[in-house]
């Protein structure tokens, strides 16, 4: 009979998640993977069955996570261009916050580039999910006024999108304060209904 798990596998997932944030796929051994989530191998392949399985896992846990945060990000905005600044300025608070670690998502594009057909469906699922969010949010500026008419709601949430993930590189290359608010400032203003 097999023995009953003796962990949060949730509290495993976001160890495992900030150890592959980090160091990426290839330079996280299983004893980073161990010390990240408290558990030994036997316990991380018996769970996860291998590295990379651990990691697409972890890949679906953060773009649950960073949904749901979007979500209630987006939710308090006065209005549509309301929506895109506080987005464009949560990802560099939480940059600077949080190590300048960039985006898990575009730091797995990197690594991985297209290589690898199921996580190339991950990191098109959350781009996806992403630009619908935007779209969304651009479609409601549109309505409200607060958002430019001149183009398509779909191709503004691109080139939000695109800023976003821009920042999440300028981040990881040390970029200051002041050159990632210049930047979110002119997509502000490139978005905003004149």
């Amino acid at each position: 009979m097999p023995r009953p798990r003796e962990f949060d596998e949730a509290e495993a997932l976001e160890g495992a998640m900030n150890a592959f944030w980090a160091r990426g796929f290839e330079a996280t051994s299983t004893d980073d993977l161990c010390t990240a989530t408290g558990l030994g191998r036997s316990s991380i392949y018996n769970t996860f069955s291998s590295k990379r399985e651990l990691f697409r896992r972890t890949l679906d846990h953060y773009r649950l996570r960073g949904a749901e945060s979007r979500a209630a990000l987006l939710e308090g905005a006065a209005d549509g261009l309301d929506a895109i600044r506080r987005l464009l300025t949560d990802v560099i608070e939480d940059e600077l916050a949080h190590g300048r670690r960039g985006c898990l998502i575009v730091n797995t594009v990197a690594e991985f580039g297209t290589t690898d057909a199921e996580i190339s469906a991950q990191v098109e699922a959350d781009s996806q999910a992403y630009l619908s969010a935007i779209t969304h949010v651009a479609r409601t500026g549109q309505a409200d006024g607060s958002v430019t008419r001149d183009r398509d709601a779909h191709d503004l949430a691109q080139f939000v999108h695109s800023t976003v993930s821009g920042l999440r590189v300028m981040s990881r290359r040390g970029a200051e304060r002041s050159a990632l608010e210049a930047v979110a400032d002119i997509a502000v203003a490139a978005v905003a209904r004149r």
